[in-house]
């Protein structure tokens, strides 16, 4: 990692904890700062907190106390899922104090070059996508960000030789400052967070902070299809590469059932594993950042003929007396489950439902006609069988949860059918994490007779 001495004698606050937070404490005390950490649950069974005490420095926890800032403090490092109103945040930016995030701490301590991957949806997979790309052409990729790995850790182990593919949320952007990816990557822009960033304005303009810092050695890889994205990209100082499933660009796009890049042919449609329009989109973002690294043909094609999918993310779980199996638990909203049934053309058993958050499906309708079947759960589970009434499925079932949920949607189904669990809600009324009520599912799906 480089050496930097910015934060040698400072006086840090890293408020919030979990993975990222705990890292970042960490990093920032080896790099000479003294380190204030502020977490809101209590001290007493909190092992992230216990374990900074324990290497010396100040712990906070069971709130946000203001004292905090009596003493002079020179940066914040904050969780991306702490709000900008928490109190002392906004004290924080009251004294014109820098509010930042771990990825700029990773970026400015990092030796690699960084392809960061953003946009509302579609993230983890390209992000995926991408790493494998690059291990296959022997790349030496590491991947880090909001998939899972923090990025401060994967920062410190990184080399000249390898590339840090970050996947990278609005909440993480708007904590940077000087953050630059040599390739950055934005799929999309749907109303999202609007509860954190208030408006889509503002959050579009915490996505499009990965191109700020670009020059024009670096490299944009943009969705020429999304007409915000497109809006969000104008002036901006990097090359830009686009892509599109609709139409031929200077970049990646479709053309006569061919993926191809820049006039070249890479692979026919037919010969990828991965389902979905809404994939391919994922797939030819992929396929120009990789390009740009300087991937060949084979190592895509190795890819995209073996990559079924993220865990959670339109999952081909396997086939079961002719029916697919597919776990789509990460789908916690309404746009996200259109997109996985507009990846199936007929015959679809949906499971879906969770946690009420005052909405109706109305949105659902138009992608229901594929839908013969619909098996119920959760809070929502009146309302999507109201949805379902209104576009006409006869076959519709209420049961207590995902467990119960696969042997029913296995006995009204038959051969050729997908058996689909595409919740369109968050997973918090019966699990804890969409990773739970997936696992749930997939579990179910193996305990079938």
């Amino acid at each position: 990692m480089k050496k930097i001495n910015q934060y040698d004698g400072k006086t840090v606050l890293v408020l919030g904890l979990a993975k990222s937070g705990t890292a970042t404490a960490d990093l920032l005390h080896k790099l000479g700062a003294k380190v204030i950490v502020n977490d809101r649950s209590p001290l007493e069974g909190n092992e992230q907190a216990e374990y900074l005490l324990s290497k010396g420095m100040e712990v906070v926890c069971g709130g946000h106390p203001t004292y905090i800032f009596d003493q002079k403090i020179d940066v914040v490092f904050k969780n991306p899922g702490i709000p900008y109103h928490n109190p002392l945040v906004q004290i924080a930016t009251e004294k014109e104090i820098p509010v930042l995030t771990e990825v700029e701490l990773a970026y400015q301590i990092s030796e690699a070059p960084i392809i960061g991957i953003t946009g509302s949806n579609g993230k983890t997979t390209t992000t995926t996508l991408i790493d494998e790309m690059l291990a296959a052409d022997k790349k030496s990729p590491l991947i880090a960000g909001n998939i899972g790995n923090v990025s401060v850790e994967v920062a410190q182990q990184a080399t000249e030789k390898d590339i840090m593919v970050t996947e990278l949320s609005s909440f993480q952007l708007m904590g940077t400052d000087i953050f630059r990816p040599k390739i950055s990557v934005f799929l999309n822009l749907f109303e999202a967070h609007l509860d954190y960033h208030g408006t889509l304005d503002e959050y579009g303009k915490a996505k499009a902070k990965i191109f700020f810092n670009q020059t024009k050695e670096d490299y944009a890889v943009v969705n020429a299809d999304d007409a915000q994205v497109m809006k969000l990209s104008e002036g901006i100082q990097p090359f830009i590469v686009p892509f599109s499933t609709n139409k031929t660009v200077d970049g990646a796009y479709l053309k006569d059932n061919y993926v191809c890049f820049k006039d070249e042919k890479i692979i026919s449609i037919d010969q990828i594993v991965l389902p979905g329009k809404h994939n391919l989109e994922n797939i030819l973002a992929a396929v120009a950042a990789v390009k740009l690294s300087g991937v060949s043909n084979e190592a895509i094609i190795e890819v995209l003929t073996s990559f079924s999918g993220v865990k959670h993310r339109l999952q081909f779980i396997g086939e079961r007396d002719g029916r697919r199996f597919y776990n789509d638990s990460k789908a916690t909203n309404i746009l996200a489950t259109q997109k996985a049934l507009s990846a199936f053309e007929n015959n679809v058993v949906l499971l879906a439902g969770g946690l009420d958050r005052g909405n109706e499906f109305d949105d659902l309708l138009p992608y229901m006609s594929n839908v013969k079947v619909l098996v119920t759960f959760g809070e929502t589970a009146e309302k999507l069988m109201r949805t379902a009434s209104e576009a006409g499925i006869k076959q519709l079932k209420h049961v207590d949860n995902v467990e119960k949920a696969v042997p029913v949607a296995y006995e009204m189904s038959e051969s050729g059918d997908v058996i689909l669990l595409s919740p369109a809600c968050a997973s918090w009324d019966q699990y804890k994490t969409f990773e739970q009520r997936g696992d749930i599912f997939i579990d179910a799906v193996h305990k079938l007779k």
